[in-house]
């Protein structure tokens, strides 16, 4: 599995494994991505955890229109999705803070 974080308000575009952009018809099933039950919390920014397939390569990112009207940014591509180790590492960090997702308020 690999991972990544993700801001809240961000959602998954498009996937890219090691033959191009994921096809859902070719492969017979969307991409397995999953937000797992745990954020970091920098500067009163959640960033949620995800996990994904071992086979994906690309992850296309954007903000939800709704929430991000005044951005400039439309779409980030992530290519350095990380391991487990290197979450582990992430989130003992001094700057990271672990939450859960139950908890209602954040700061």
């Amino acid at each position: 599995m690999k991972y990544f974080f993700l801001s809240e308000g961000w959602t998954v575009g498009r996937v890219w494994a090691s033959d191009g952009l994921w096809q859902i018809t070719a492969w017979r099933r969307p991409p397995d991505i999953q937000r797992l039950n745990i954020c970091l919390v920098e500067n009163n920014e959640l960033m949620w955890l995800y996990r994904i397939e071992e086979v994906v390569i690309t992850v296309e990112v954007k903000p939800n229109a709704s929430e991000f009207v005044s951005q400039s940014i439309g779409q980030v591509v992530l290519k350095r999705l990380m391991t487990a180790e290197q979450v582990i590492d992430r989130l003992g960090t001094a700057e990271a803070k672990c939450q859960l997702q139950n908890i209602q308020s954040v700061v």
